[in-house]
């Protein structure tokens, strides 16, 4: 079995973005401290106790706990959406096909013994968009605990993400995402993956922060996911990335004003500056998608 794409925590950005583009991901290896992982579990402790099992849709599990809104939930979730290495990643990943990217999903994937494999599929399914294709989404699943084999490490097929809708994988094209607590592991959305059964005799927590190009709607709805009282008392970088901006020239503007100065009232009474040159000039450079045929393909989900 080939070895997966780990690498150790201060990696820089290249390597990662390298494997990613041939591979579909990367691990990083001990990217948050002892300290941080424990915090974090404190956090999350409270609403993985007030969040059941049970999801009617067997997609989800019938024996993972799962739950979004991470960014008012988990004050370490701010930090972590906002990562130096991250959004360096993301910058050549998503950057080249928008003018901005935004946060995508947050949520807890917390996988109690018992559970069963999650069928493969591709987060990409969302938007009616066919593969393969550029990369709409830059998924992070951080290690809340040991990710293993026997407790439901996310299950990846390795180059997918290069794969037409219809092709399955082989049994042998799987690989377990294994990686220690406090471990980091980057994906494109149009990998073909999916959480693993757990046959342990603990849960496997992830917390999974996901990104995705500026013109595409949220899979959560950051808007009400956070009160608005509430994401005003956060750093404008944080703003911007939940989808407090504009998304490219004139996109998602607010009565011709910016959102952003809109959040913080700060849009004064004439219209607001919606096509600055920095933004045009990024407009200019995405490479845009041409679209040469359409067919019904369906969403990939597989149980393999």
């Amino acid at each position: 079995m080939a070895r997966l794409n780990t690498f150790d925590a201060g990696v820089a950005a290249d390597p990662l973005v390298t494997a990613i583009e041939r591979d579909g991901y990367a691990i990083v290896r001990g990217i948050l401290d002892s300290g941080t992982v424990a915090r974090l579990s404190c956090e999350l402790a409270p609403h993985l106790e007030a969040t059941e099992t049970g999801d009617p849709d067997a997609f989800f599990g019938s024996r993972t706990k799962r739950f979004g809104a991470l960014l008012s939930r988990c004050p370490s979730a701010r930090d972590m959406v906002v990562h130096p290495l991250v959004l360096a990643v993301a910058d050549r990943v998503l950057g080249p096909y928008c003018a901005r990217y935004q946060i995508n999903y947050t949520g807890i994937m917390h996988i109690e013994p018992g559970e069963s494999a999650q069928t493969m599929h591709r987060d990409t399914g969302l938007y009616p968009i066919q593969n393969p294709a550029p990369p709409l989404t830059l998924a992070t699943m951080w290690a809340v605990t040991d990710f293993t084999a026997e407790n439901g490490a996310t299950r990846i097929v390795p180059g997918s993400h290069r794969w037409p809708d219809a092709r399955v994988p082989d049994s042998d094209e799987i690989r377990a995402a294994e990686m220690p607590a406090g471990s980091l592991m980057l994906y494109v959305g149009n990998i073909i993956h999916g959480g693993g059964a757990n046959s342990s005799n603990a849960a496997r927590c992830g917390l999974a922060l996901h990104y995705s190009l500026g013109w595409l709607r949220q899979e959560e709805n950051q808007y009400l996911a956070v009160p608005m009282e509430e994401a005003r008392t956060f750093t404008r970088q944080l703003q911007c990335l939940m989808g407090y901006d504009l998304g490219s020239v004139n996109l998602g503007f607010v009565d011709h004003k910016h959102p952003n100065d809109v959040l913080n009232g700060t849009s004064g009474e004439g219209p607001g500056e919606l096509g600055p040159q920095a933004l045009m000039d990024a407009d200019n450079a995405i490479r845009r998608f041409k679209v040469d045929g359409t067919e019904a393909v369906g969403r990939t989900r597989m149980k393999v």
